[in-house]
């Protein structure tokens, strides 16, 4: 359970990690839409886990690959923001938040899970007052 700094801290990092993806850094991505979904906070405050959603990525794993290369450029630049609040900038780990695809997946596969027909649901009905007489 994290404790109320590090849920202040991490509103705080996944708000300016976000600013700094949509504004500053979308156009190093290609082109994607690049989301801060969660971020997650060691108890010491020295580790950040950052959960990023794509959208207009052909490739997220590609993309995420190419944002590890570019880790420390995010983290000065995150420093930047955030330099008067923390004494220490914090390790930046991403990872890709898979989150509404594997929702959508689930979805697909309830929806070709068949419906009972009506016609079965009437013949158990039919069969039940057999069997009572």
């Amino acid at each position: 359970m994290e404790t109320q700094r590090q849920q202040k801290y991490a509103r705080l990092l996944q708000r300016d990690l976000g600013e700094i993806f949509q504004r500053d850094a979308k156009h190093h991505f290609g082109g994607a839409f690049i989301t801060v979904t969660k971020v997650r906070v060691s108890p010491d405050l020295s580790v950040v886990y950052v959960y990023l959603s794509f959208l207009l990525a052909k490739n997220p794993q590609l993309l995420l690959a190419e944002i590890n290369e570019k880790n420390k450029i995010i983290r000065q630049e995150l420093a930047k923001r955030i330099r008067n609040q923390v004494r220490i900038v914090p390790e930046l780990r991403f990872y890709v938040d898979d989150t509404a695809e594997e929702a959508a997946r689930i979805e697909k596969l309830l929806e070709m899970v068949k419906k009972p027909s009506e016609n079965a649901s009437k013949l158990t009905y039919e069969e039940e007052d057999e069997t009572e007489e």
